[in-house]
């Protein structure tokens, strides 16, 4: 058994005289060229996926579903679901195709039965696609406690000699007194909290990297080189690694036969006598090993044992003579040596691994990847990646580039793609074709809409340029003067760009005809285009009222150009909106209801304010009709920081020009996407039919205002694009009310909402009924700390003894949450409830800005609990501005584990 290859000493001048040229790969791979595309969206807690021959992809999620996905139009279809326990973190954690899966359509599962208190590995064939589930042969089982969460880990990965590879975790709860150092707990009745038993413990398959064989008849057998021998007398024959604490995704080089995996490491914020601070591993294993756990961690920093009972410390243990002597070990005493991680770092920044930063820790391992100069294909990665391991971070959102030198060691790390946003990467492999696949799980632990598959191709060659068309007052009255700027648009080559704008209108015999029921199959209208300009800003003026469209190209030097457009609508002003009462920021009480008070101005239609129609008589006061069409709304509002980012859907959307014609559930130019899923809703044809108008562009479909082509997208963009606008839903829970002034009910429950007002005018001749819109949000005085618009370097954890069952842990000096747009008039102090067993600090809450004003602060109290809550105020300087509040956590001298909390009261 092997030492690490390289002692530690050694790998930090390594690293030192590496950095020297840590960006000189800029001038080997332009970043640029690393495009992101969306393969599927319609993932639900996606945990691990496999390529097959063929290039499907097969993806697992954790509540049973096995998926294949075709990279080619991004379609998830289900093809085999299995009945597996979600309790503890457990479900379906483990796919591996076998090797000859082209040949045999054998899929390797590792999933959590409902009547099995552990794991099952089972072998399925695949047959007409789908999962054939009475195929099951179970290779191999091993138990768990379910008594206390957690680390069931889950991960199957074959090697190059068709070896297939399991990880498990200790299963072993890290809280309460073990207070996030090693759970080493002996007393009676204890055993979930002592690591001993399973990862320390050779004969239990807990803690483990297994390695076995599996055999045509569904049996397996044990190859050569594992940890002990095969007879089992000193510890099973299964077990390749063990010490792993939760080793979640794990990867084997396929020339070298090198196992990888990432170990998610304890809590503990900073060192002291119970031993180190938590670390997160990257861990590199040429051959079977002993990695430590529950005894040492990162460079073989060692947790003494302690004494539940009576808080004795012994000396810590020799990393070359492990023993464990604990009542729960069935295995032996005397343990193989322990090796030190790879990579190694805590929740704080590390001087030996800066590239890795601060924050959450979920260390995973990723692929190794080769370049090959004889592979045709225009997707591959640069050789400036040849012999990288690609490791990465649930929790802090990175990829990391390690390069490796020709015997596997530590050339440099490299932050890959740092501008790129990778929300919780879980799972990456490389296809034939050499492009990187990447899962990633959304922001929380539970389901997310943000959760998809994405490909991340090289691009060589000409790349297309962007085009991005702004406009101020495109909608009013004639004579009307719209200025046009298209210096927004780029180009990824950097290409000069050359512009053309043009104004195209359907000829005056076509509009008169077209309505909102014309058959979309029907001859379309002629369209009438005029050049305007070929300028990148241009001012142009429209005499005649009518509805216009306004397309802008952009070219680059070999011809290649996109084109975007945006609507013109003249001779019929927008209404204008405003909520008088309540104020945008302000407070409510759950249960009561809160009056409204409203302001419409129409220059067609008139205004609702008396004064103003009595003192100017370009006014008219607004008709009685009129409060019929102005609706107010109260939408609950989830405020959770993970609910902030959009589905795929709506970000492709974002990225095009459909938000100039269209809004979620109100008409603007064109419908609102509530109003097209409602036509659709029954007609499943329309999916295919919407993607081509988008494609191919339409009018007279939905009115008079034409949809251009669209086709700078590809028909898996848009074919996700549709599939946001269909899946749109109006609630009809929300309760709504006319009129300028009335009131509206808020239920007890909500403790956000957002009053949104929406006035409709009359139109004028062919143009067109124009919305005004208008919104402002309240938040309940009473509000959980998870509930924050925005957090940095704390997470959301789960505890029944907080308010809403979640708090914000793992906080970190400068960790902050932010409450965004409150009317600091109504606010007088703050009460939060606290709790801390680690290094406390200060509390401090600054308006608008980390920096800005000091508005109020507190110590942190230490009370020795991490879930025993107690509630602090801190008055606060008076202020009548509407801005944010950042609640931030200060430590100076220990940087991690300050506290926790749980609730924030905003007092009047």
């Amino acid at each position: 058994m092997s030492k690490h290859s390289f002692p530690s000493l050694h790998l930090a001048t390594l690293l030192v005289l590496s950095s020297v040229g840590s960006t000189a790969w800029c001038a080997e791979v332009d970043p640029t060229r690393f495009e992101k595309t969306i393969v599927s969206a319609d993932l639900v807690q996606p945990m691990e996926f496999d390529i097959a021959p063929d290039g499907h992809l097969f993806l697992i999620e954790l509540g049973g579903n096995l998926k294949r996905i075709d990279p080619n139009i991004g379609v998830a279809e289900v093809v085999g679901k299995l009945t597996v326990t979600t309790e503890q973190e457990n479900g379906l954690i483990g796919l591996a195709l076998d090797p000859n899966f082209a040949e045999n359509g054998w899929i390797y599962l590792q999933y959590s039965p409902p009547d099995f208190p552990g794991q099952h590995i089972s072998r399925f064939n695949f047959r007409d696609g789908q999962l054939d589930l009475a195929s099951e042969k179970r290779l191999f089982r091993y138990q768990e406690q379910r008594r206390e969460c957690c680390h069931h880990a889950g991960s199957l990965e074959f090697g190059p000699d068709g070896n297939l590879y399991i990880g498990t975790g200790d299963n072993t709860n890290p809280f309460n007194d073990s207070a996030g150092f090693a759970p080493l707990d002996q007393r009676p009745d204890r055993e979930p909290w002592d690591a001993q038993r399973s990862a320390g413990n050779t004969k239990s398959y807990n803690g483990k990297i297994l390695r076995i064989r599996p055999e045509a008849d569904g049996s397996y057998s044990i190859p050569d080189g594992n940890l002990f021998p095969k007879d089992g007398q000193i510890g099973y024959p299964e077990i390749y690694v063990m010490g792993c604490r939760n080793p979640w995704r794990i990867n084997l080089d396929q020339r070298t036969g090198y196992l990888y995996w990432g170990d998610v490491g304890p809590d503990a914020g900073q060192d002291n006598e119970r031993g180190p601070r938590g670390y997160d591993e990257v861990n590199q294993a040429r051959s079977a090993g002993n990695f430590g756990w529950p005894y040492f961690i990162g460079n073989n920093f060692a947790y003494p044992l302690v004494d539940f009972a009576s808080g004795k410390i012994s000396p810590p243990q020799d990393p070359a003579s492990p023993e464990n002597h604990s009542v729960n070990n069935t295995g032996a005493n005397l343990l193989p040596p322990a090796q030190p991680a790879m990579i190694y770092y805590p929740a704080a920044a590390t001087d030996l691994f800066p590239e890795v930063g601060s924050g959450g820790r979920t260390a995973c391992a990723g692929p190794v990847y080769y370049f090959d100069n004889t592979l045709e294909s225009p997707h591959k990665f640069p050789a400036h990646y040849d012999s990288t391991l690609f490791a990465f971070e649930w929790s802090r959102n990175w990829i990391m580039a390690v390069h490796l030198d020709a015997d596997s060691k530590i050339q440099r790390l490299e932050r890959f793609l740092p501008e790129m946003q990778f929300t919780r990467p879980i799972d990456i492999q490389f296809d034939a074709r050499g492009a990187m696949y990447v899962i990633e799980y959304g922001e929380t632990w539970g389901v997310n809409p943000d959760a998809q598959l994405v490909r991340i191709d090289y691009v060589r060659g000409n790349r297309r340029p962007t085009a991005i068309a702004t406009a101020v007052g495109n909608v009013g009255r004639e004579p009307l003067e719209v200025q046009l700027s298209g210096r927004e648009s780029s180009d990824k080559d950097g290409d000069p760009l050359t512009y053309q704008w043009t104004a195209i209108r359907a000829s005056a015999a076509a509009s008169s005809t077209a309505t909102s029921d014309a058959d979309p199959a029907a001859t379309p209208p002629t369209l009438e285009r005029t050049l305007l300009s070929t300028e990148a800003e241009y001012t142009a003026t429209f005499e005649e009222p009518g509805i216009y469209t306004l397309e802008l190209q952009v070219t680059d030097p070999s011809g290649a150009n996109s084109v975007t457009s945006l609507p013109v609508l003249v001779g019929n002003s927008r209404p204008e909106v405003e909520f008088l009462e309540p104020r945008d920021g302000a407070f409510f009480t759950p249960g009561q209801a809160v009056r409204y008070r409203m302001l419409v101005r129409d220059l067609e239609d008139g205004t609702s304010d008396f004064d103003q129609a009595d003192e100017d008589e370009n006014w008219e006061f607004i008709d009685s009709s009129a409060p019929s069409r102005l609706t107010v709304e109260a939408v609950p509002v989830d405020h959770s920081a993970e609910a902030s980012n959009d589905p795929p859907g709506l970000a492709l959307i974002r990225q095009t020009d459909c938000l100039n014609c269209h809004a979620y559930n109100r008409p603007l130019v064109g419908p609102s996407f509530v109003q097209i899923a409602t036509k659709y809703q029954d007609q499943p044809h329309q999916m295919e039919v919407s993607v081509k108008r988008v494609i191919e562009g339409s009018t007279g479909v939905w009115g008079k205002v034409a949809m251009l082509p669209h086709s700078q997208h590809t028909p898996e963009q848009v074919q996700q694009m549709v599939e946001y606008v269909f899946s749109a839903t109006a609630d009809n829970s929300n309760p709504s009310a006319q009129g300028f002034t009335n009131e509206l009910p808020i239920a007890e429950e909500v403790q956000a909402v957002r009053f949104e007002a929406n006035f409709t005018d009359l139109g004028r001749g062919d143009v067109p009924k124009l919305s005004g819109f208008q919104s402002v949000t309240l938040r309940s005085r009473q509000q959980q700390a998870e509930w924050a618009d925005e957090y940095q370097r704390m997470q959301p954890l789960n505890s029944d003894k907080a308010q809403g069952k979640v708090f914000m842990g793992g906080i970190e000096h400068g960790g902050y949450l932010r409450f965004k747009n409150l009317d600091l008039s109504q606010i007088s102090a703050l009460k939060v409830r606290l709790a801390s067993a680690g290094a406390g600090g200060m509390l401090e809450v600054h308006q608008s800005s980390l920096d800005g004003p000091l508005l109020g602060s507190i110590a942190i109290e230490v009370n020795g609990e991490w879930e025993a809550f107690y509630e602090k105020t801190i008055a606060l300087e008076k202020a009548d501005e509407l801005a944010d509040l950042f609640l931030v956590f200060k430590n100076e001298k220990n940087r991690g584990g300050l506290a926790n909390i749980d609730a924030v009261e905003f007092l009047k």
